[in-house]
């Protein structure tokens, strides 16, 4: 033991983060993200999907805590169906992005999640909020 360097994977930095875009078009929107999930220094996950249906035409891109993220996505997913049903018509992306807005707000202290929501409705086109 003594005399022994540590291996090299142990002095590496740690690099975290994950990369989510959105971008609006005349047309429509799209949405990306990288593939990988971490933890410490693993790499736990290289393909997960961080682009999650919120519903028919709205979608959202998830980053931060992948619990937290997808349990947001899962909430607004239900509430924008109930809300779907009650209208009579798809929802606006306007109500998805406030739905997550207030939920993310609301446990700001508890969640660490951030979502881009964007999607098409009838009334504005493609949006990203």
């Amino acid at each position: 033991m003594l005399g022994e360097t540590e291996p090299e994977w142990l002095s590496e930095e740690v690099k975290t983060g994950t990369t989510i875009i959105a971008i609006e078009f005349n047309a429509g929107v799209v949405l990306g993200s990288d593939s990988r999930v971490s933890a410490g220094a693993s790499v736990v996950n290289r393909v997960m999907n961080k682009l999650s249906p919120l519903h028919d035409k709205i979608y959202c891109a998830l980053s931060g805590s992948a619990a937290d993220a997808q349990t947001i996505a899962e909430i607004v997913n239900y509430q924008l169906d109930v809300h779907s049903t009650e209208i009579g018509e798809d929802p606006q992306v306007r109500s998805a992005a406030t739905l997550v807005r207030n939920i993310s707000y609301k446990y700001k202290e508890e969640l660490s999640a951030h979502l881009i929501v964007a999607g098409w409705d009838r009334r504005d086109g493609g949006q990203v909020s």
